[in-house]
């Protein structure tokens, strides 16, 4: 660190979080006999906390956000000097960053038009779904409002969100959900479903989609709702086959599709600019937020095609017509801004190439594990978002218990590596090993990162 604050200040720092910060996902039970972690100062993939204890951040900021690294000067001083000029305008009127941004990030995504500002993917992940009720109001007489999701997929914590959230355990003591959401099986082939393999297995995993449309009634669905690799639910790559499959379906029964790019979009897979990319489909929309700037302003986006964009404006004499929404936050200036120059760097430093390297890189490492480890199950993922499934017994899969996946995951903060895990989110299936690193990960970066999970393997099961 820096040492721009001194041991003094940072014990009042910690006292002060301990007396009144509220903290994401956490029992604060333990901060009673013992004190939280704060996180100081960044650089590149590295943090250090308030003991001066450098870490690498194997997860971007413990939640795949950070994906050009800390201190990037180039973004602070692209903030700084919007917030000189204009730090807000509500969305109702345009922005410089605003409307260079949406042309930018549009000429990534080919079929694509029109990008509607939000403050988190929870709420762009809500514009869409109240788009599709309102298209259901205006063109179905409000039957086709049904909206379909997946097992083990998240959209975010607010309640409409929750409703389309296929992690059982994270919805838990937070119900009644809003109604007309449908969940579909996973697709996950280690868990599999069906006797079947590869692209057969993904065909019919699709399948089961459309048995779930035809139970329900297709003249009552309006959307399907879908990450391109589940992300929080354990890292789920789909099969062969499923999204081709999946686009079939959805183009034979007039269904919206909807790709929940939160986690996977901005070069977090590699190769391509969004996950859905590396399978040809073609989305009516598309969210996004962690990685769109990279954490250092808050951004989302609902992006839609032109197809949807017409919807709600083919009537202007209708003062329903429109779609009457609005973002407060969406309106900051700060958040486009940041992620012009986010792509920009992204761009000019080659780091889908790197991730598609790197990523190919550390899933090999990963897989290698299990040469030496019998509980590791399965190392999956694309790009820099991998994870790797841990079972107490190979044979029948039987997973490892969530108190010994916590135990890796310390292990490997005391190394000094900080990785995450699904959390509390599937019940009985909270086994799986989570890493996103920075995309400017270099080889040596991973080695160290894989080195501490197999020395934290080797505690927690030896």
């Amino acid at each position: 660190m820096d040492g721009t604050l001194t041991q003094n200040d940072l014990s009042h720092v910690v006292e002060a979080d301990k007396r009144h910060v509220w903290h994401h996902l956490t029992q604060h039970k333990p901060f009673e006999t013992s004190d939280p972690r704060i996180i100081v100062e960044g650089k590149g993939l590295r943090v250090w906390d308030q003991h001066g204890r450098e870490h690498i951040d194997a997860v971007s900021g413990a939640v795949w956000t950070v994906n050009v690294g800390y201190g990037r000067q180039s973004i602070v001083d692209a903030i700084s000097e919007q917030l000189m000029k204009l730090n807000y305008f509500a969305g109702a009127a345009g922005s410089v960053p605003g409307a260079l941004f949406a042309e930018k990030l549009i000429s990534k995504m080919p079929g694509m038009s029109r990008v509607y500002y939000t403050n988190s993917g929870s709420e762009a992940n809500e514009k869409a779904f109240k788009m599709v009720r309102q298209i259901a109001h205006k063109r179905y007489g409000g039957k086709k409002n049904k909206i379909l999701y997946r097992e083990r997929d998240y959209h975010g914590s607010t309640i409409g969100a929750m409703s389309a959230g296929g992690q059982l355990e994270r919805n838990m003591q937070y119900g009644p959900f809003a109604p007309a959401f449908v969940s579909v099986p996973h697709c996950l082939e280690y868990r599999a479903q069906w006797d079947l393999s590869g692209e057969a297995y993904g065909q019919r995993a699709a399948d089961a989609i459309e048995e779930v449309i035809l139970r329900e009634g297709p003249d009552t669905v309006g959307a399907l709702c879908l990450e391109p690799v589940t992300a929080g639910g354990g890292v789920i790559l789909p099969p062969p086959g499923y999204w081709e499959r999946v686009q079939e379906i959805c183009r034979k029964y007039d269904i919206l599709l909807h790709i929940d790019e939160v986690v996977c979009g901005v070069g977090r897979t590699g190769t391509h600019w969004f996950g859905y990319q590396h399978y040809g489909v073609e989305p009516d929309f598309v969210t996004m937020a962690k990685g769109v700037a990279s954490g250092y302003a808050a951004i989302a986006c609902c992006v839609t095609s032109e197809r949807v964009f017409d919807m709600f404006k083919d009537d202007d004499s209708d003062p329903l017509n429109y779609f009457r929404d609005i973002s407060t936050f969406g309106g900051c200036t700060a958040g486009p801004a940041a992620a012009l120059e986010n792509m920009r760097i992204i761009e000019d430093e080659n780091l889908l190439e790197n991730t598609t390297k790197m990523g190919d890189y550390m899933l090999e490492k990963l897989a290698a594990l299990g040469d030496k480890h019998a509980v590791v199950g399965e190392a999956r993922g694309k790009g820099l978002f991998l994870g790797l499934e841990l079972v107490s017994d190979r044979s029948t899969k039987e997973p490892v218990s969530e108190k010994q996946i916590g135990a890796v995951v310390g292990a490997c903060a005391a190394d000094g590596v900080i990785i995450g895990a699904t959390n509390r989110s599937n019940p009985g299936l909270n086994n799986v090993l989570c890493f996103a690193p920075p995309l400017i990960a270099t080889a040596d970066d991973i080695d160290q990162i894989v080195d501490a999970v197999d020395r934290s393997l080797t505690k927690v099961f030896a």
